[in-house]
């Protein structure tokens, strides 16, 4: 096992904890790049095919990890949290350049389960927010998983609701831990 995923990571779970959803009083805030180190894909890119993209998205839908959120206010999170999911996937080695990131509620995006995985073809998928049944998924309870035969869904909490309760913060970083180390 990967000991830089680990809890015997220090570094990592100061960044984590620092931040504004597991703050911890008088420790330094680490300096976070921004969601936008990824590409863009905020207008539907021509593809090899010269068919426009199906899904305008921000990542890399390469590398099988997706994020899948409902933000109608924002093209993806609002400042609080993205700041909040840049610091949680960097405590997991991740960054926004090597994971996708699509809001199921810029207009342009299907909300169809069977488009979003021929499209991002996810091997881990993370539902921030976004109710399972919305995509005609079964019912998965918050920081649980479905398994499927190609792809692992983790259900969780929008960040906003993290936010207002620690409880939720606390399940959330534990199950999604070893939900990306899996």
């Amino acid at each position: 096992m990967d000991k830089t995923l680990t809890t015997d990571n220090p570094i990592a779970i100061q960044a984590l904890m620092s931040e504004t959803v597991f703050a911890i009083p008088g420790a330094a805030m680490p300096i976070v790049e921004t969601l936008t180190a990824g590409p863009i894909h905020d207008t539907p890119q021509q593809n090899p095919t010269g068919t426009a993209e199906e899904f305008i998205y921000q990542g890399d839908k390469s590398t099988g990890v997706l994020f899948i959120l409902r933000y109608p206010e924002y093209p993806y999170f609002s400042p609080q949290a993205e700041e909040a999911f840049l610091k949680t996937i960097g405590a997991l080695n991740l960054n926004a350049g090597n994971v996708a990131v699509v809001n199921l509620a810029n207009p342009h995006n299907p909300n169809e389960w069977k488009r979003i995985m021929n499209f991002f073809n996810p091997k881990k998928i993370t539902l921030l927010g976004v109710e399972p049944t919305s995509l005609k998924l079964p019912v998965i309870g918050h920081n649980s998983y479905m398994h499927g035969k190609v792809a692992t869904v983790f259900n969780t909490f929008s960040f906003e609701e993290m936010f207002a309760d620690v409880q939720k913060k606390k399940m959330f970083w534990t199950e999604f831990k070893s939900f990306i180390q899996s």
